[in-house]
């Protein structure tokens, strides 16, 4: 029996994305920079046991959308047994770009950060997402940490000639990603839906309820 429509209620047939898959995947990878990294200029000399204490740090981010920080590069069917069904999926070599950004913290707290470094890395994930769908990643999570730095050693003359980079002898950099991958399309569905009402409005100055102590059942009384 078609269920009635209440005078509150319409039919509604809006357009939507259907989500095809969606998968969290997790994946650490090592980069190394190629020396000399370049940093903001830096006047002066720096004394090498300054170097030598200094702390390493990174940060990294996606590239901005200008420069395609997310590509599918290859699109291939493959199958699967699943529950003693063969299904047909898709492997997806997905390309993403990310800036990477170098810091130096002296004894001394002065800080300096190298300009960005392009980093790009490729992988491989299993989806349901045939052609014409659209593939996005979002990371959930995204960081870095630098593994080994080496002797650091700054490029340039110094005083007066400016200190234009540094040099690391093994220069280290692990990037750990946390992403949220999706397979979508747009469709147009039908729903039957409630119109909204507006909230009740919140009162200013209404007096609290009274309140009293939490207990603590779990120990007593047994």
């Amino acid at each position: 029996m078609k269920e009635k429509v209440r005078p509150e209620q319409e039919m509604i047939c809006i357009n939507v994305d259907k989500v095809y898959d969606w998968v969290l995947k997790e994946n650490s990878f090592d980069f190394t920079p190629q020396n000399p990294i370049v940093f903001p200029t830096v006047m002066g000399t720096i004394p090498q046991t300054e170097l030598d204490r200094a702390i390493i740090t990174c940060e990294v981010s996606p590239a901005p959308l200008a420069e395609d920080p997310v590509v599918i590069l290859n699109r291939m069917n493959r199958e699967f047994l699943i529950d003693g069904r063969r299904v047909c999926l898709q492997q997806l070599t997905i390309r993403k770009k990310f800036k990477l950004v170098i810091v130096i913290t002296l004894p001394n707290c002065m800080v300096y950060r190298s300009n960005p470094i392009d980093v790009a890395r490729s992988e491989q994930v299993i989806l349901c997402a045939p052609e014409d769908t659209e593939v996005t990643v979002t990371y959930t999570d995204l960081s870095c940490f630098v593994s080994s730095t080496g002797t650091i050693t700054p490029t340039g003359a110094g005083s007066p000639t400016p200190v234009t980079g540094f040099t690391f002898s093994n220069l280290v950099v692990t990037i750990r990603t946390c992403q949220s991958i999706q397979s979508t399309f747009p469709v147009t569905v039908e729903f039957l839906a409630d119109f909204c009402q507006p909230r009740a409005e919140l009162a200013i100055g209404s007096c609290p309820l009274p309140s009293r102590p939490a207990q603590c059942p779990s120990i007593y009384p047994e």
